[in-house]
């Protein structure tokens, strides 16, 4: 039987003032990931409001994920080449300061960005990319749907097919951007690109596969399968978040 460890003693401990006081504990933050959802949003604004939040973000800041659609746009990153972009036609081209090459953001389409400290957590670089990969693997599964992760391809591929594309940017030890996982969209833009520098590169999408989910219902698929892979319990945030947009297609 463990035995009692005696009282301490109630005696007040001297106090050097020549010594500096101990630090003050580290704020607490949210165990919980944070979802919103902000519905249409053009690609410029939300890349500006995912640097804002990043630069502001504190110790005890939330870690969330931004569930939305963008208007019709393709992206090039950071090292992406204009090339790749072989017919835009009216559709806009932005450079992004994500990582990976070029890819089509569209109505249908859900994008879920996720504003996540990964110093705070421990996390890798590689090791978020494979969270964000599983979550859309193992939603997927959930829908008898056989999905799997592509050598140096960065993403997730049903029978080859790419459904889920990913791609990060990485600053002051946060990460933002995220995922995009192609539910009921036009797919003919990926026609007028290399998707994601890979030319010919097949795309599918849900409703191909007979999947019947809206954007909104994959958004709550995927947050809750993200928030099993992280360990996070799953909180949606009810604020409004000013008028929502619609997408057209």
């Amino acid at each position: 039987m463990a035995t009692e460890s005696p009282c301490p003693s109630m005696v007040p401990l001297a106090v050097n003032a020549g010594e500096s006081p101990p630090p003050a504990p580290a704020a607490p933050y949210s165990r919980s990931l944070l979802i919103r959802w902000l519905g249409c949003m053009p690609y410029h604004e939300a890349m500006q409001s995912m640097r804002m939040r990043t630069d502001t973000a504190r110790a005890a800041s939330p870690d969330e994920l931004w569930l939305l659609q963008h208007p019709p746009v393709f992206t090039l990153g950071q090292a992406g080449r204009r090339g790749h972009v072989r017919d835009p036609g009216a559709i806009p081209v932005v450079r992004s300061d994500r990582g990976g090459q070029v890819t089509y953001h569209g109505p249908g389409q859900l994008v879920a960005y996720l504003l996540f400290d990964l110093r705070r957590s421990k996390v890798g670089v590689r090791r978020i990319v494979e969270m964000l990969e599983q979550a859309v693997i193992d939603m997927l599964d959930g829908a008898s749907i056989a999905a799997a992760r592509r050598k140096g391809a960065p993403g997730v591929y049903v029978e080859g097919r790419k459904i889920a594309s990913i791609g990060l940017r990485i600053r002051a030890g946060r990460t933002y951007h995220g995922v995009s996982i192609n539910v009921d969209l036009d797919l003919s833009p990926f026609d007028r690109i290399d998707p994601c520098g890979f030319a010919g590169l097949p795309v599918t999408r849900l409703a191909d596969l007979a999947v019947r989910w809206s954007v909104e219902e994959t958004g709550r698929q995927f947050a809750a399968s993200l928030g099993r892979v992280l360990a996070r319990e799953i909180e949606w945030d009810e604020r409004p978040a000013g008028p929502r947009r619609a997408c057209r297609r």
